[in-house]
């Protein structure tokens, strides 16, 4: 279908709005407007935000010199060339990651749980100590890793030892794995380990015996961004995609945590990731975390066994003492 796309132009700044699948119009409008500064961006947003909902809306913006008032097909459409930002607010989209985020978490008894949640921050230490050094205040990966430590009340005797074993330890490579697994999702597995054989082994069968394989390329479907988290709580989808446009975030998710609580995540450049985090702060938002992340490209719907097939593959990963962290491209159906 050739959907209409509506330009509409004034000052220096490019703003992109697409709204999905417009039940009111039945198809969906391209409007392009430029505007002098963010604040405006979120005024022309509010509207559209309004009218479509926020699950219908993206905006895509980037700086271009103003033409003159056009009306274009979509496949006629012509991007800036330059370097282009985007930003999604879509709960929407992501209420497949909600349902997808109740069943992916640990399994077991909430202890159980608890103990791996710390095994994992420990190996996380580990790397952010290796990487920059023990001093937090130098080194703010593992300032921002013992944050979330407070925040899920390690103890900070279990803190203290990890960032101590992890000064003494021997030489040990971090690698990320490429894997395919069930229904075709794409995973990124993050491994510590002072003996790359055996780990390849271990991870190897846990792949076969739980419906995965390796995957060479799939690294490519992610990108490193910086991901910072707050509370949705009291924040309505208009106020996220305006802090968003305010902080610099190039993206906002609405998602859930391990205690099914909702959050927001704000999508950022690696080296914009302090200056988010930091605006947001200043806007008077709780951090739950902030720090790198590996970001689906394009998210993959999985239906209900699918799910649960991934579900036990992610969880088997998990429990192996050098895994640190899983991402994947799952998106289920709501």
């Amino acid at each position: 279908m050739d959907y209409p796309f509506i330009q509409l132009n004034t000052l220096t700044w490019k703003c992109t709005f697409t709204t999905r699948a417009t039940a009111a119009l039945g198809s969906s409008i391209f409007a392009c407007v430029y505007v002098k500064e963010d604040m405006a961006v979120a005024a022309a947003v509010r509207p559209l935000v309004r009218v479509f909902g926020p699950g219908a809306l993206s905006a895509v913006w980037g700086s271009c010199q103003p033409s003159e008032v056009t009306v274009l097909s979509a496949s006629r459409a012509l991007y800036p060339t330059g370097h282009v930002k985007t930003l999604h607010l879509c709960p929407s989209l992501c209420a497949g990651h909600n349902k997808w985020s109740k069943v992916r978490h640990v399994k077991g008894p909430k202890d159980e749980a608890r103990g791996r949640m710390f095994m994992k921050f420990g190996l996380l230490i580990k790397i952010a100590v290796k990487e920059g050094g023990p001093n937090p205040e130098l080194n703010l990966n593992l300032a921002h890793l013992l944050e979330q430590c407070r925040n899920k009340n390690m103890p900070k005797a279990s803190v203290e030892a990890a960032i101590k074993s992890a000064e003494k330890a021997k030489p040990a490579s971090q690698q990320t794995l490429e894997a395919r697994g069930p229904g075709g999702c794409l995973m990124l597995i993050e491994v510590l380990t002072d003996n790359n054989s055996r780990t390849l082994q271990d991870i190897k069968k846990i792949l076969n015996k739980n419906g995965g394989m390796w995957s060479d390329g799939a690294r490519h479907n992610f990108e490193k961004r910086g991901v910072v988290v707050v509370p949705a709580k009291d924040v309505t989808a208009e106020r996220a995609l305006e802090l968003a446009i305010e902080t610099g975030a190039e993206d906002v998710h609405e998602s859930e945590d391990e205690e099914e609580q909702s959050i927001l995540k704000f999508i950022c450049d690696t080296v914009e990731l302090k200056k988010v985090r930091t605006s947001l702060e200043q806007l008077g938002l709780h951090i739950i975390s902030a720090g790198l992340e590996f970001v689906p490209r394009r998210v993959l719907p999985l239906d209900e066994n699918q799910i649960n097939s991934a579900s036990n593959l992610i969880e088997a990963l998990n429990d192996c003492p050098e895994v640190v962290r899983v991402w994947d491209n799952i998106q289920a159906h709501s």
